[in-house]
């Protein structure tokens, strides 16, 4: 089959490598239908992550079951599933308490030894725990393929840090990072009642993505300017709820400077840079709560899923270029340079 590799930092390639067959009795195999890039998976094409020369990419898929081992017992030939961007199996104490991130069978797909979502299939460990299924008629939906593919990590992800930030009806939410991630979190917040939603962002064709998912302010400054103007615009206090979804320490810093006393921040963004940007003291003079990190998405899925599948959730906006799986290359590229928000991968 066709898998997306990566052999250096900016090179990425589609490759002919092994099908995926069953490999144990509680494994599966898909054959992948969507797939997408995630900015996450740039720091690895920027060299920022390291990875062995050919090992597999790609943590979001949705696909058609072609395979199944002896022990699978819920998931049938035939099905669509869509699968988060963790394995797991769903029956260790991580995964009953819902940190399905923190299995102690788990791992995330593209890890050396592991099939990568960019691909053509996948073979799936603990299909019974991992995989969620969606409706069959779903997948000649185009549209909503793309809305139900979020599910696998960025509209969940957005939901964790939402939830991490305590957005609930009534309160003021800003969200720090125009990526996919941020504006899934405005649209969570929005979900979860938030009564005002400020999104912090400088690239007006994500911030008019933001105002169509909820938000009801935009902030293009940066910085202590950034600062200023979401204190200007309440009251001087700052938000109840902050998301963090860039991961720096100019980042996290000003979401610690724009979060009201006694408020809390939700961060997932993956962390990097010099520093965390921190400061203990501040926090604990100012009563300010940290939650947050890698959003069990395993654990959310079955929640959302209705709300997407109606139609009141539509992440799919976040994706503004498709290629094919040979076009993934140029999708890395254009995610790099900015010229795309995220990129959608049709097999």
């Amino acid at each position: 089959m066709r898998a997306t590799t990566i052999h250096a930092p900016y090179d990425m390639r589609v490759e002919d490598v092994p099908d995926p067959v069953v490999r144990r009795p509680a494994d599966a195999v898909v054959r992948v239908l969507r797939a997408c890039v995630c900015g996450s998976d740039l720091w690895a094409y920027r060299g920022e992550s390291a990875r062995q020369p050919g090992q597999r990419i790609g943590h979001e898929f949705l696909g058609v079951v072609e395979e199944t081992g002896s022990e699978v017992n819920t998931i049938r030939r035939g099905d669509l599933v869509v699968a988060p961007f963790v394995w797991s199996d769903g029956v260790c104490d991580y995964c009953r308490e819902g940190l399905h991130t923190s299995c102690e069978h788990g791992g995330f797909w593209g890890s050396v030894g592991s099939d990568g979502g960019q691909g053509e299939a996948v073979c799936v460990p603990f299909a019974d725990g991992t995989l969620v299924q969606l409706p069959k008629e779903a997948a000649s939906d185009d549209h909503l393929l793309a809305s139900l593919l979020t599910l696998s990590d960025v509209l969940g992800t957005g939901h964790h840090a939402a939830l991490g930030a305590g957005a609930r009806p009534g309160v003021t939410v800003a969200v720090v990072g125009d990526g996919a991630v941020g504006l899934c979190a405005v649209l969570a917040a929005k979900r979860l009642g938030a009564e005002r939603i400020i999104a912090l962002g400088r690239h007006q064709g994500r911030t008019d993505i933001a105002r169509r998912f909820g938000a009801t302010d935009v902030v293009a400054e940066r910085g202590e300017a950034a600062v200023e103007a979401v204190r200007a615009l309440t009251r001087g206090q700052g938000a109840h709820s902050v998301v963090e979804a860039v991961g720096t320490e100019q980042s996290m810093s000003t979401a610690v400077n724009i979060t009201r006393d006694g408020g809390a921040i939700g961060f997932v963004g993956v962390p990097h840079g010099s520093g965390t940007g921190l400061d203990l003291g501040v926090m604990f003079d100012r009563n300010i709560a940290l939650r947050g990190g890698v959003a069990p998405v395993r654990a959310y899925i079955p929640e959302l899923l209705p709300d997407v599948l109606a139609g009141r959730v539509d992440a799919s906006p976040v994706f503004d270029l498709t290629v094919g799986l040979e076009g993934v290359p140029d999708g890395y590229k254009a995610m790099d340079e900015r010229t795309a928000l995220k990129v959608l991968v049709t097999n």
